[in-house]
């Protein structure tokens, strides 16, 4: 594989290894805010942000979370068959799965690009009494499948090097 290839992996993994990390903290930010709705509404001064804000921690969370669980190959996978397959029969059995995978990230990304920029154009807001805005969480989702598809390239490219025998 010519050297642009293997940096290529290299700074993608590396990138989602330590964006994956930091987002691992962010269960104990829903923890926080969680136990911080618990006791004010026993003190019966409830906050009326902190279900928006667990939610939207929560999918940051998840989808920052997604390139690295994909990165360290953790992801859920139906295995019936996949297993008993040889490396090499595997390699070619993701790169055509994750042509799929690409493609829908790409139609994924489209449409939150589009949501966001709607976003910043009208400043949206929930419709809640909290009424947070929603360009922030909805920048976090694409820069999630923006990550996610940078991720499944660098998946492609180590699998195209098992298909012609070579290790990155």
């Amino acid at each position: 594989m010519p050297n642009w290839c293997r940096t290529y992996v290299r700074v993608i993994e590396t990138l989602n290894f330590r964006v994956g990390r930091m987002a691992m903290y962010l269960l104990f930010v829903i923890m926080g805010i969680l136990l911080w709705s618990s006791v004010t509404k026993i003190l019966r001064i409830p906050a009326i942000w902190t279900l928006e804000m667990a939610q939207f921690t929560l999918v940051a969370y998840y989808l920052l979370g997604a390139p690295y669980t994909f990165h360290l190959d953790t992801n859920v996978r139906m295995d019936l068959l996949y297993a008993r397959l040889r490396p090499r029969t595997q390699a070619l059995w993701d790169v055509f799965t994750v042509f799929a995978l690409i493609f829908y990230l790409g139609v994924m990304l489209y449409g939150a690009i589009d949501s966001t920029a709607f976003s910043f154009r009208t400043w949206e807001r929930a419709p809640t009494g909290w009424r947070p805005y929603l360009w922030p969480i909805k920048t976090i989702i694409c820069i999630s499948f923006v990550l996610m598809i940078l991720q499944a390239i660098a998946h492609l490219i180590r699998d195209i090097a098992i298909i012609r025998g070579e290790q990155i």
